[in-house]
């Protein structure tokens, strides 16, 4: 063999379990088309979010569902052709969705947003990357008084369940800790605990800088070439082909590419979102600011603000559209001093998300040395370390940090 494993995908997933396998004696090589950090992992509002202990569900108050069925929202923003693709798995969403449900989906993916914060700290200091991390969490601003006094409440019960740190601001004490933002909210809630990052695909690049200079090889291939041969896993590389025992599918939107011609049927869609930078012409954020009722973030990245849309469900090899990205601009200029556009065009990525709100981590149930990590829906930034952790520690025969049964691939059936 070449290697002990392959692991195709070095976005911040596969580079955090290439890192951890190489801690753990594995001789790895990481496989990509692109450089590291360069599709999903390059384009999103920097967060690594230790408060989202409750996964994004379906929406389900009846006033948000009339308002996305008219399409004409910000934070949604849907193409009628890509309806069909969509369908079941959308159905299965919203069952998932559920209070009850959703409070399992919390449950299970508690250890792994606990424990993130952590493991990307230990990273970010062996890689000499903290220039690109800030502590001061992020703000969660609101328009109006009965939204923030709903989730006021909510936020309350996670503080008590959880220990989290919160501070709520009105809209004088909003103004005078960010002075970059303008007239437009009542007040916001100050999620403290969560860190931001200033430059997502720099970190990624530079947690793959780790991974070679401690031994690890990073080579251009083709993951669709994946072939098993025998006791091996081949795949065709800039360098020829090579081979590996064990071979990690952490291809993000892309893992179907490899998982559905060997035969797993794993509901994995791809939901589209936007950025753009922009010049500052006020005071620029401390931290990032998400304009909770109109679904934006703007985040002070080291390219100027970045202002992230929501989710445009579309097919994935459709064109990229301005429509969501047009609409959220006209909303958040005048707010947040958004002067001139710095990018030639908006940044479009996909985010791998599973119905119920989960990611797929562990060994493939039907070809031996086949490993799958992926689906980790809107936290991939934030879950990339944590879950080369659980995955390195199942592949080398450690005793899992957690229980990692709800993430099995063969849930889905």
């Amino acid at each position: 063999m070449d290697f002990d494993v392959i692991v195709l995908g070095a976005g911040i997933v596969g580079v955090s379990a290439a890192l951890h396998l190489q801690d753990r004696g594995r001789r790895v090589a990481l496989v990509d088309r692109r450089g590291p950090g360069e599709e999903t992992s390059f384009g999103n509002a920097g967060l690594i979010e230790s408060s989202s202990i409750v996964p994004y569900g379906f929406p389900r108050r009846p006033g948000r569902l009339l308002r996305y069925a008219r399409n004409q929202s910000t934070d949604l923003y849907w193409d009628y052709r890509a309806l069909p693709v969509f369908a079941a798995w959308l159905g299965r969403f919203w069952w998932e969705s559920s209070p009850e449900r959703l409070a399992l989906a919390a449950r299970d993916m508690l250890p792994l947003i606990r424990q993130s914060v952590a493991e990307h700290d230990a990273l970010i200091a062996r890689a000499g990357l903290e220039r690109l991390a800030h502590d001061g969490g992020w703000i969660e601003a609101f328009r109006t008084q009965s939204e923030l006094d709903h989730q006021t409440m909510v936020a309350e019960t996670a503080v008590r369940k959880h220990g989290l740190r919160i501070t709520q601001l009105d809209a004088t004490a909003l103004r005078a800790q960010e002075p970059g933002i303008g007239q437009g909210f009542c007040g916001a809630l100050h999620w403290q605990d969560p860190k931001s990052i200033s430059d997502p695909g720099a970190l990624t690049k530079g947690y793959a800088r780790l991974f070679e200079q401690t031994g690890g090889t990073l080579l251009t291939g083709d993951a669709v070439t994946l072939r098993a041969r025998d006791d091996a896993w081949t795949v065709q590389t800039g360098h020829g082909e090579i081979s590996a025992k064990e071979v990690v599918v952490a291809l993000g939107p892309w893992s179907d590419t490899v998982f559905g011609p060997l035969g797993y049927r794993i509901p994995l869609r791809a939901k589209r979102g936007y950025h753009m930078h922009y010049r500052p012409t006020q005071t620029i954020l401390s931290v990032p600011v998400v304009d909770t009722e109109e679904g934006y973030v703007i985040a002070p990245m080291r390219g100027g603000l970045r202002l992230t849309t929501g989710v445009e469900i579309a097919r994935r090899e459709a064109a990229p559209t301005t429509i969501q990205l047009d609409r959220a601009e006209r909303i958040a200029k005048p707010v947040f001093g958004l002067g001139e556009r710095l990018d030639k065009s908006p940044w479009l990525g996909l985010r791998p998300c599973t119905p119920d709100m989960r990611p797929v981590i562990g060994r493939a149930p039907r070809h031996r040395g086949l490993w799958f990590s992926f689906g980790h829906n809107h936290h991939g930034l934030t879950l990339g370390p944590v879950t080369g952790r659980l995955l390195a520690e199942m592949m080398t025969g450690a005793t899992p940090f957690t229980d990692p049964h709800a993430f099995r691939p063969e849930r889905f059936r």
